[in-house]
């Protein structure tokens, strides 16, 4: 269902954004694990790197599960106990998982939080943006025959909103508000059944329709965000050969052409025959521009009658 996410600001810009409070009241911003594996991108699709959200406690025993660390990792999650060498061989998709069935699941443990960035017509937090925190859950899956760990994650999906049914039925399950965030990241003091109850259809959205330029992925500009109207047609390029035939039209120098060829016209232009042409009494002239002056001069003299005004 959620196949792009955009998240382009610097690093220090994100981390003031995720600005938190702790368990004691305390303003507080989330450390980094491997910030240099943070790319900014305004076009992230799946199997890319991005910025999750989740508790110190997942990394550091002891730890305030309170506390918030910010880690770059896979989109499309690979769970533990994948066996292939390879995560590209995984058999099934996992950029997404359902909210109805993610209890049912191995695949799918610990919560995390996808933080992508929302328009400016977003509560005004900070610098006129708030980031969008959808709900996800992570996994660490080790190469069963050694090598780094790869963290990944996968998008909470619920039933989509009225605003959006029209686009899709389903939605990312939007964690609204500093509360709502605390408690999905705090599993050291909130249940997995209590937390459960924050997944659901938000209409505190706003969304627009971007460029087709968004469908690939190399593509990463500003231009993957900005809106477009839907309802501008695009003005219609004429083709190879209906550029020549404006030219010839703009130039009256057409192209020598067989005298038995006749000349194709534009739709409301009537047509001749060969047979018209030969029963003409004037002399033959070479090319288009000639045979439409024959053809409209013997026109007017063979106007009926009854057509001709009267003189009085």
């Amino acid at each position: 269902m959620c196949g792009r996410t955009s998240c382009h600001l610097p690093r220090d810009a994100l981390t003031r954004a995720c600005a938190y409070q702790d368990r004691q009241g305390q303003q507080r911003l989330p450390d980094w694990r491997d910030p240099d594996k943070y790319c900014p991108s305004y076009n992230k699709s799946p199997q890319s790197s991005s910025p999750v959200l989740l508790s110190r406690l997942h990394f550091e025993k002891g730890a305030d599960s309170s506390e918030r660390i910010i880690a770059p990792m896979r989109w499309g999650l690979v769970p533990s106990w994948f066996k292939e060498g390879d995560p590209s061989k995984l058999q099934f998709n996992t950029t997404n998982c359902r909210s109805d069935t993610i209890m049912e699941k191995r695949s799918f443990k610990s919560g995390s939080i996808g933080a992508v960035d929302s328009p400016v017509n977003w509560e005004k937090v900070w610098d006129n943006w708030r980031l969008l925190t959808m709900a996800g859950i992570f996994d660490c899956w080790e190469p069963p025959e050694g090598g780094d760990a790869l963290y990944s994650y996968t998008i909470i999906t619920v039933d989509s909103c009225k605003g959006l049914s029209d686009i899709h039925h389903r939605m990312p399950a939007i964690l609204d508000g500093e509360e709502a965030v605390s408690k999905w990241l705090d599993f050291g003091e909130v249940s997995a059944q209590e937390a459960m109850k924050l997944i659901h259809p938000t209409e505190n959205i706003t969304f627009h329709p971007v460029s087709p330029v968004v469908n690939n992925s190399r593509n990463n500009t500003p231009e993957c965000l900005a809106p477009v109207d839907l309802v501008v047609k695009k003005e219609l390029k004429p083709s190879g050969s209906s550029q020549r035939m404006l030219q010839w039209l703009a130039t009256k120098s057409p192209k020598k052409e067989h005298p038995k060829t006749p000349q194709k016209e534009e739709s409301d232009v009537p047509q001749w025959s060969s047979q018209f042409l030969q029963k003409s009494p004037l002399p033959t002239k070479r090319g288009g521009a000639g045979l439409l002056e024959q053809w409209l001069t013997r026109e007017k003299e063979e106007e009926p009658v009854a057509k001709r005004p009267h003189s009085q």
